[in-house]
């Protein structure tokens, strides 16, 4: 695990952080906390944040399919792998949301696992960012899927519009 970057008498709490600067690698800084990365995506300011039960997956991940493409994230302590395209249509089998299509992202994936979705609008190395996060019981980030960004590399506005839409409709 990573050093911290502040000793635990140095930092504010938790969400006087978040509320201050709430820029920053949710991960990094729940390791600095020792907290789960879901603990700091609670604890950023409401207008941050809006969560929605994982029950909702399915909706969730179909509605993302209408998005054009997006990139999709997958985070661990040892890598960060992203990939870059549409989110194919996904079906129900063998205890997996299945997922294959003409599309670099695919694969198999316990829905049943999920059982928060967070809407993330937030600050990332100091620009506009936008992701909806898939947590599991542990707290961990199954993977995540941002807004992308265009050449100038602002956020893609009709993305935006339709992230903040299921945002509002869901939460």
């Amino acid at each position: 695990m990573a050093e911290p970057s502040e000793t635990a008498s140095s930092r504010p709490p938790l969400a006087e952080r978040l509320a201050r600067n709430a820029d920053g690698i949710l991960e990094q800084i729940a390791a600095d906390y020792g907290v789960s990365t879901l603990d700091v995506v609670r604890a950023l300011p409401e207008e941050h944040r809006a969560l929605v039960d994982g029950a909702r997956f399915a909706d969730v991940m179909a509605a993302i399919g209408e998005w054009g493409p997006i990139l999709f994230i997958v985070h661990t302590r040892h890598i960060v792998l992203e990939c870059e395209g549409v989110l194919p249509p996904g079906t129900f089998g063998r205890g997996y949301y299945n997922i294959h299509g003409d599309s670099p992202i695919g694969g198999h994936i316990r829905a049943e696992g999920c059982k928060t979705i967070a809407f993330v609008s937030r600050p990332f190395m100091g620009r506009e960012s936008r992701s909806v996060q898939f947590f599991s019981e542990d707290g961990e980030a199954m993977f995540k899927i941002f807004v992308r960004r265009d050449e100038a590399r602002n956020l893609i506005v009709d993305q935006v519009a339709r992230f903040d839409m299921l945002r509002q409709e869901l939460a």
